[in-house]
């Protein structure tokens, strides 16, 4: 069984505030125009309110092409009640700098943003605004409105880095355009859900999982990458995450090319889930950049279906 991609969204939450790249995201996903757009205070706070039920889809970012992936959204699909990933939506990134009213680019001494939109602009300033004082925020947007609306003289920082978009929205002056390191930079969003039927197989697609270690030994690494390799199954991300069990518990969040309803991917989950018994399948949907994924002919379906027809007829004997 598969998922209409057409079905209606309902109650969708997202990383808020208002503005945000992730509300671009999500609305980019067919029929975001009739759904209920909720903002939520963080990543943990919009997957917790699919979990209890109280929206039914979250759009949040998972990797950026800059810095990687969002550790929040690693670490908070990895763990809890099981979430399916639906769909992917590529937003590319560019961040103006918004100021407090009156405050010029040389009066900035304290900066407030997004930890990854931190790390994307932080060569330009080093550059232009040597010395600052960076504050972490929740959000770009929750930034440059916090700027907004604090009354005057109780701005709780000068500057924020944010979307364009929220520039608009705010009102506040902007100090500087494209202000990003690397021009063109893209950030990664999923449109996540309780676990149902999947997508349907595009020949284009992508599953994403994660693998925890049991034990730490030599070899665990490879035991995951060789049940990929032999079924010529290309990983398109891989990186280790902490479990927060202790020193040296990792689990491994993969994204692999392919949908589980082919028969070599199929089989690799199968090898993983007798290996590492934890393995958490977190779905399989489309690319965005719909390319087809290039399938080698002894690894297609068709000659996994020979093959077992090969097998069988020998025991039939």
């Amino acid at each position: 069984m598969t998922r209409d991609d057409a079905a209606p969204l309902g109650r969708c939450t997202f990383l808020g505030p208002a503005g945000t790249f992730t509300e671009a995201a999500l609305r980019a996903v067919p029929g975001a125009e009739q759904a209920e757009l909720i903002p939520a205070t963080s990543v943990p706070a919009a997957l917790a309110a699919v979990r209890a039920g109280e929206a039914d889809h979250a759009m949040v970012p998972i990797e950026n092409s800059v810095e990687g992936g969002v550790s929040a959204t690693l670490d908070d699909i990895a763990s809890g009640d099981d979430l399916q990933i639906l769909r992917e939506e590529l937003v590319q990134i560019s961040f103006v700098l918004v100021g407090r009213p009156g405050v010029e680019l040389a009066d900035v001494r304290r900066v407030s943003t997004h930890t990854h939109a931190w790390a994307q602009v932080r060569g330009w300033v080093e550059a232009n605004l040597p010395g600052v004082e960076y504050t972490p925020s929740g959000s770009t947007a929750a930034a440059a409105r916090a700027l907004a609306d604090a009354e005057p003289g109780s701005e709780p920082f000068d500057a924020a880095v944010c979307a364009p978009l929220v520039a608009e929205q705010t009102g506040l002056p902007v100090l500087a355009r494209a202000i990003e390191d690397v021009t063109g930079a893209v950030t990664r969003f999923v449109l996540v859900g309780r676990p149902g039927p999947l997508p349907a197989h595009t020949g284009s697609d992508k599953t994403t999982l994660t693998v925890p270690l049991p034990d730490d030994h030599p070899g665990a690494l490879r035991e995951i990458l060789d049940q990929f390799a032999t079924r010529g199954i290309n990983l398109s991300r891989i990186e280790s995450r902490p479990t927060g069990e202790g020193m040296g518990k990792y689990f491994f969040s993969i994204d692999l090319e392919g949908h589980l309803a082919e028969e070599r991917v199929a089989a690799a989950m199968g090898a993983l889930h007798r290996i590492f018994p934890g393995v958490r399948f977190l779905g399989s949907y489309p690319r965005a950049e719909h390319r087809p994924v290039a399938v080698r002919r002894h690894t297609s379906d068709d000659a996994y279906r020979a093959g077992r027809a090969w097998v069988d007829g020998l025991l039939a004997r």
